[in-house]
């Protein structure tokens, strides 16, 4: 029986390419794939308990910071985006990165559930989220582009939002693990930062050349309004960056140089946009630089996955493959 229906519906079809990046870009991804419960964050047990008070609080707001910040990327960002995009091995693509966004989210958890002794220290981890102002604002500021969406124009500033977001905002929280790391501490909570990095930065790219795309699309006065107000956003964004910045760093001496590494980070925000880096000058300290670099890295493969993992790739037996001459 035939039934009648006012639209058709398509499937997906990977047979014929939408585009020149975007089966790369799903390929990149889905090799990249991992769980936080493929690490063990234990042994930075003791590195841990060797950490000042200062030092461990500032470990556990980063890592809160990053679990909204990832939250939100999840749940709002990917979904809100995916859903105004019409292309569907883009949407597919999207969904995917949306997806590893909750498991960037659950791995901050599994570091957690670690390393604090009692919930009501994860409790208290969880309630600064939500108390800290200038984690809260910029949080908000990147959900109103997100929850706005009703054009071309407002489609294209949600995408410069996201990639702000995963190429920008993220790094103030990344720094002090990157910067731990690099000196042989809490290697193993590191190990799954480093790859949270890697997969932050190929979200910011793709979502960047979506943005690139859709902003040849805007008429002359749209791509003025949408100028501006890549350049207003990323103020914004700065000014309260910095201020959290001071808060959760000032307490260990780090903030000066955690500045410095959002104006890096910036700068590659707006590459990913197709626009020209606007700070000048900037140098970061080396041994974050460093850890940023995760795709050379030596890892032990009994213990932990590693950002350098590679799956086997299995032959099938074959009859030859049981004769032994020597026998």
């Amino acid at each position: 029986m035939k039934i009648p229906t006012p639209r058709i519906h398509e499937a997906v079809n990977w047979n014929r390419q939408e585009d020149e990046f975007t089966e790369m870009f799903w390929a990149q991804n889905t090799r990249q794939f991992w769980l936080d419960t493929e690490f063990i964050p234990s042994k930075d047990i003791k590195d841990w308990s060797r950490l000042s008070e200062e030092e461990r609080t500032a470990y556990k707001s980063n890592l809160g910071g990053l679990t909204l910040l990832d939250t939100k990327q999840a749940t709002i960002g990917m979904p809100k985006i995916l859903d105004h995009v019409n292309a569907l091995q883009r949407k597919s693509v999207l969904a995917y990165m949306g997806m590893m966004e909750g498991i960037h989210a659950k791995s901050y958890s599994t570091i957690f559930t670690t390393l604090l002794e009692t919930n009501e220290e994860i409790d208290d981890v969880f309630e600064w989220v939500r108390r800290n102002g200038y984690l809260q604002n910029k949080a908000e500021i990147i959900s109103q582009y997100y929850e706005n969406i009703n054009n071309k124009l407002s489609l294209y500033l949600a995408m410069v939002a996201s990639v702000y977001l995963e190429s920008f905002l993220f790094y103030s929280g990344f720094f002090y693990p990157l910067y731990l790391a690099g000196q042989g501490k809490m290697v193993a909570s590191g190990e799954i930062i480093n790859l949270i990095i890697r997969d932050e930065s190929i979200h910011g790219q793709y979502i960047g050349l979506l943005a690139q795309e859709l902003y040849e699309e805007l008429n002359d006065d749209e791509k003025d309004y949408a100028d501006k107000e890549v350049e207003l956003l990323l103020k914004e964004l700065m000014d309260n960056e910095y201020k959290y910045t001071e808060e959760v760093y000032s307490p260990i001496g780090l903030d000066y140089e955690v500045k410095d590494f959002l104006l890096y980070n910036a700068n590659n925000a707006l590459m990913n946009l197709g626009k020209e880096p606007i700070y000048e000058g900037v140098k970061i300290n080396p041994i974050v630089e460093n850890g940023l670099k995760t795709e050379s890295k030596t890892h032990d493969f009994f213990s932990t996955k590693g950002n350098s993992y590679t799956k086997a790739i299995v032959e099938e037996l074959r009859d030859e493959d049981f004769i032994f001459k020597n026998l």
